[in-house]
């Protein structure tokens, strides 16, 4: 699967998306995208957007989108704290579906 992780995710956090091809923000020459902007891009290129973000459902219109969304929600966007969450997300991927909105805790 496609995945796009969201400028604010700490980079090394690919690598942890095993078997998937992982790409981030920066490396995709969109760093500081407007979310907007940044989801239609992503939508063109991408299967999944993983951010941080947990305003992003209340900012956009992810239904108009052709691209799941994952919030990964966490006190803090550290490495330690989000490598946890990644096995849930890995479980999930394979029913995500495009115009939706997925939370991991």
């Amino acid at each position: 699967m496609r995945i796009l992780l969201d400028e604010s995710l700490p980079r090394r956090l690919r690598y942890a998306f095993e078997g998937h091809e992982v790409v981030t923000v920066v490396e995709a020459g969109w760093s500081g995208a407007k979310n907007g902007k940044l989801l239609a891009l992503a939508a063109a290129r991408f299967e999944v957007f993983v951010t941080v973000d947990q305003n992003l459902q209340y900012q956009q219109n992810l239904a108009a989108l052709p691209l799941a969304v994952v919030v990964l929600k966490a006190p803090d966007n550290r490495l330690a704290t989000l490598l946890p969450l990644v096995p849930k997300v890995l479980a999930v991927l394979d029913d995500l579906r495009p115009n939706a909105l997925t939370v991991i805790a």
